[in-house]
């Protein structure tokens, strides 16, 4: 039976939906202001792969993930670079499919926006005020924090954790009538995007918008809904507070967390500047490097980015690929071979049902690429081979089709000794912390074919490749 990690519980549950043999999962979408750094990238691929593996596990899921497309950020952002704030938010939702289309992530069911679901968060919120749970100032409106008993159930914090300053996006506001209630409306400032309400012209705050989203799509409850893990508080306490304040109802079944991403043991966000954006890792990595280093630790820990760590992965992945290939083409043995492969499905099936344990899973090839090695002479390891591939592609988006060959090509000697000199230039960059420099020196050396791997040792080698098919 697939168990999964509840946040909300603090353990790990059977997964049973609400409608049998379909699934509602709703993912927290980005505040389309800018490109999406790799921490993000890290979450989206992640409930991607949970998606994925619901519908290889029988499941009809309808996948929903929101775009905020108005927000401060975005206000602020038209200013810097002389747009208007839809104009911003056109501009990265679609470098957002961009970058996950190049990230091998799927499109979900429905990616509603902020500016289109104005009515239901209006309709929502006089809901809440005709129950006593908000309240309006000149045309703002806010939760009343303390009309809902279990705020806090999720992330165990306290109700005075909400107050003012304490935490992101918590409004300072004399006006209100305790400092621990959040925005559900904010009152129209001059020059800034507006919509008419019962409260006069103003836009949503951010909280609103998914539980307003959830009802309309999904409704009143849904089996999940997920997210990083820095979204637990405010975000998704307050979610909890407005939606079942307003329905009575449980408003999700099961909420999961992705842990957060480090550069150099800080947590990677735009507002520490250790940023690095999903297009740039992508392009100087490639998407399956990155997925297959990502899938080595479990979704709900801390991931620690390092180049080092990331050619590691890009090294296992190319072996296990080549031993695959290694196998099916020197395959002799007669036997039938369907047994390995429904052992192949039933190690990875069990290693995913355990709430969702990619580093289990890939363990698990490697494994059978060892008892397919042991028994080639006996047992064909071609249907074996096929199930690995098929699960690793539908399931984990990762490719364990045959590699291509490489060949080692020379250089004469004034053009060794100018890529020495380029090699030189990067590693004091690296050591200035000039990412960016370092990354296009890379890139375009490879754009030319040519390969640069730094060592464990400090060193940084080079090879020129072509690559032509087996």
């Amino acid at each position: 039976m697939l168990r999964v990690y509840n946040s909300l519980t603090k353990q790990v549950e059977g997964f049973e939906p609400l409608a049998p043999g379909k699934v509602s999962m709703y993912v927290c979408g980005p505040t389309v202001y800018g490109l999406l750094h790799i921490g993000n990238g890290r979450t989206f691929m992640f409930w991607d792969i949970a998606r994925r593996y619901f519908e290889h596990r029988g499941f009809t899921v309808t996948y929903v993930q929101n775009f905020t497309d108005i927000d401060d950020k975005i206000i602020n952002r038209a200013n810097e670079e002389g747009l208007s704030a839809a104009e911003v938010a056109e501009k990265y939702t679609r470098a957002y499919f961009e970058d996950m289309d190049a990230f091998g992530v799927r499109r979900a069911t429905h990616y509603p926006k902020a500016t289109e679901a104005v009515s239901g968060m209006i309709a929502h919120i006089e809901g809440l005020i005709a129950k006593g749970m908000a309240y309006a100032v000149d045309g703002d409106v806010y939760f009343r924090v303390k009309t809902f008993p279990a705020y806090g159930k999720l992330s165990g914090r306290t109700v005075e954790d909400n107050a003012a300053g304490a935490s992101g996006r918590v409004d300072v506001d004399a006006r209100k009538e305790d400092p621990t209630d959040f925005a559900l409306w904010k009152a129209a400032k001059p020059g800034e995007p507006s919509w008419e309400s019962p409260w006069g012209l103003g836009r949503p705050g951010w909280h609103i918008e998914c539980s307003a989203m959830v009802r309309e799509i999904l409704g009143d409850t849904i089996d999940v809904h997920a997210g990083g893990k820095d979204l637990k508080f405010p975000h998704h306490e307050n979610e909890i507070a407005q939606s079942e304040g307003l329905t009575e109802k449980p408003f999700v079944r099961y909420w999961m967390h992705t842990g957060f991403l480090n550069f150099e043991t800080e947590k990677m966000s735009k507002s520490l500047g250790n940023v690095r954006t999903t297009r740039d890792v992508v392009s100087v990595y490639g998407a399956q490097a990155v997925r297959y280093f990502m899938l080595q630790t479990k979704y709900r820990s801390d991931l620690d980015f390092s180049d080092e760590a990331i050619r590691a992965a890009e090294k296992g992945l190319m072996s296990l690929r080549e031993q695959l290939a290694r196998l099916e083409a020197e395959a002799t043995g007669s036997a039938e071979g369907e047994a390995l492969a429904v052992q192949v499905r039933e190690g990875f099936n069990a290693a995913m049902d355990n709430d969702l344990g990619t580093p289990e899973a890939v363990a698990h090839f490697y494994v059978m690429a060892d008892e397919l090695r042991r028994k080639r002479n006996e047992h064909d390891p071609r249907p074996a081979i096929a199930e690995m591939r098929h699960l690793a592609d539908r399931v984990l988006g990762i490719d364990l089709s045959a590699p291509p060959e490489v060949q080692t090509i020379g250089l004469d000697d004034k053009t060794a000794q100018l890529l020495a000199i380029l090699i030189d230039v990067r590693k004091e960059a690296k050591a200035q912390k000039n990412w960016a420099l370092a990354d296009i020196i890379r890139n375009r050396l490879a754009e030319l074919d040519i390969r640069i791997v730094d060592q464990k040792d400090g060193t940084t080698t080079w090879e020129v490749v072509s690559k032509v098919p087996v």
